[in-house]
């Protein structure tokens, strides 16, 4: 055996999710938990596990920020060359998994994705740290590169060429994606495993709360 982490237990006691304690609507929902988040000064409270599947059905998963939450769903942005925006190309369905464990809480949310407005990826682009920008440009991400230099080199390139810019024009590979969601599940941690779990499914018309077993 290489590990044995059997005896690692936690019960948790913190707080309960009772049916009437949720809102109606799964987004004000996560906004309320979010909120919760932030108070509790979880380091980076927008941290989140984005799930893909391969052109090859293979699950690939990474931890991602969210950035923005719009009337029409939740934005991350990446290269669009990447391992997930390959992955995304092949299959526009996603799942997102919050974990805040200072709240013994999670949020898992299932939907579809498509690409963010040009003007939305292009607004946030540049409201980056121009370092941030530097970075976008000159990572071919998710590719084989032969050493670190390759990136040191592509960075160097670019602050020359941008040293009298104050921001660098986005890349054409480079935007946002919003994931719509159609499934959210609150779980509240509870004592003995018997944790709280509030789905919602959206029917087509409306947000159906339904209470899961643990």
């Amino acid at each position: 055996m290489l590990l044995d982490a059997r005896d690692f237990r936690e019960d948790y006691r913190r707080d309960q999710l009772l049916m009437e304690q949720t809102a109606a609507d799964p987004f004000e929902q996560f906004a309320h938990w979010f909120e919760d988040a932030k108070q509790a000064d979880i380091t980076e409270p927008n941290a989140m596990t984005l799930a893909t599947i391969s052109a090859a059905g293979r699950p690939k998963a990474r931890i991602v920020l969210l950035k923005q939450v719009l009337a029409e769903g939740f934005v991350f942005y990446t290269n669009y060359n990447s391992q997930k925006g390959q992955d995304l190309a092949a299959n526009p369905v996603a799942s997102l998994v919050f974990f805040w464990d200072a709240l013994q809480r999670q949020v898992r949310i299932e939907g579809s994705v498509t690409k963010a407005s040009s003007q939305t990826s292009t607004d946030y682009f540049h409201a980056r740290p121009k370092g941030s920008q530097i970075g976008a440009a000159a990572s071919p991400q998710s590719s084989v590169i032969t050493g670190r230099e390759v990136l040191e080199e592509n960075v160097t390139t670019l602050e020359n060429q941008y040293a009298d810019a104050n921001q660098l024009p986005r890349p054409d590979h480079w935007g946002g994606y919003v994931l719509t969601p159609d499934v959210f599940e609150f779980w509240q941690g509870r004592s003995s495993r018997l944790h709280d779990r509030i789905r919602y499914r959206h029917d087509g018309q409306d947000w159906i709360r339904e209470r899961l077993a643990p």
